[in-house]
């Protein structure tokens, strides 16, 4: 079986340290993170970047900074992708506009964010356009099955300019005590739904490990981290994103199965840059 890429998602939009106090907020605490996280076998760190006040932030240069500072202290050890997500605050064009100001080296999408509507399909099927042609990796977050049938849709109809993208399956919503489970995954995966090449799973709470434990065994890569879950599998909060990446390459490891490197993880969606 190929090997399973685990990404670490350490912060999110919306936790600040109130919420954990190693939440990573700032470029150089990112930074920190990353390299924790590389050395526990994360093969991609998934970054968000805040205002000085911790709110959520879409700004370009905050990228390049938190960029720069992760590349200085992982060099291309670690795939850095950012993330477009509005988190009710951006509009499509804005959240298109700062993936082409920054060209990162992938790019997180959520579809029902910059596809809303009708309208927005060929702004969409543009900015993939570009994204391919600057050899800037997307991944298009999927929150239900519905989205998933959408996407393959848009893919149809000659808007997807990849012929795999790389998609994310989130397992369930951001509410207030959302658990994940396993069986969260199957309608992704049912015979009647669209097939994904190159897929991922998040997943929230306690069975977080349990979740992508079972996509890494049906195929699919996974994503950790403080964004979606704080808790360890024996139910013990987490001291670190550290030890969240550690419990799932333990997680892989003991199932028999391989964790990617960063080089790995390229190699399987080159074909979303090329």
């Amino acid at each position: 079986m190929r090997p399973v890429a685990i990404a670490v998602a350490p912060n999110g939009g919306r936790k600040v340290k109130a919420d954990h106090p190693a939440v990573p907020l700032t470029p150089a605490e990112l930074a920190v993170t990353a390299a924790q996280c590389l050395d526990a076998g994360a093969a991609m760190i998934h970054a968000h970047v805040r205002n000085a006040d911790g709110s959520h932030l879409l700004d370009a240069q905050a990228y390049r900074d938190t960029i720069a500072a992760i590349s200085q202290a992982v060099g291309d050890r670690l795939v850095i992708q950012i993330t477009s997500e509005a988190l009710g605050k951006y509009t499509p064009a804005q959240q298109r506009a700062v993936v082409q100001a920054v060209k990162p080296e992938a790019a997180s999408l959520a579809l029902r964010e910059l596809v809303p509507d009708a309208s927005e399909e060929a702004a969409f099927a543009d900015l993939l356009g570009w994204m391919k042609r600057e050899r800037v990796t997307p991944q298009i977050i999927l929150y239900d099955v519905n989205d998933a049938v959408r996407l393959a849709e848009l893919q149809k109809r000659g808007l997807i300019p990849f012929e795999n993208p790389p998609v994310l399956y989130v397992l369930g919503r951001y509410t207030a005590g959302q658990t994940s489970r396993p069986s969260d995954l199957l309608p992704f995966l049912a015979p009647d739904a669209p097939a994904f090449t190159h897929w991922s799973v998040c997943a929230f709470g306690a069975q977080e490990m349990a979740c992508v434990t079972t996509a890494a065994l049906l195929g699919g890569h996974i994503r950790v981290g403080f964004e979606n879950n704080e808790l360890l599998p024996n139910g013990t909060r987490a001291d670190s994103n550290q030890a969240l990446v550690a419990a799932a390459r333990h997680a892989i490891a003991a199932v028999g199965l391989k964790v990617a490197t960063a080089e790995d993880l390229r190699a399987a969606t080159a074909d979303a840059r090329s």
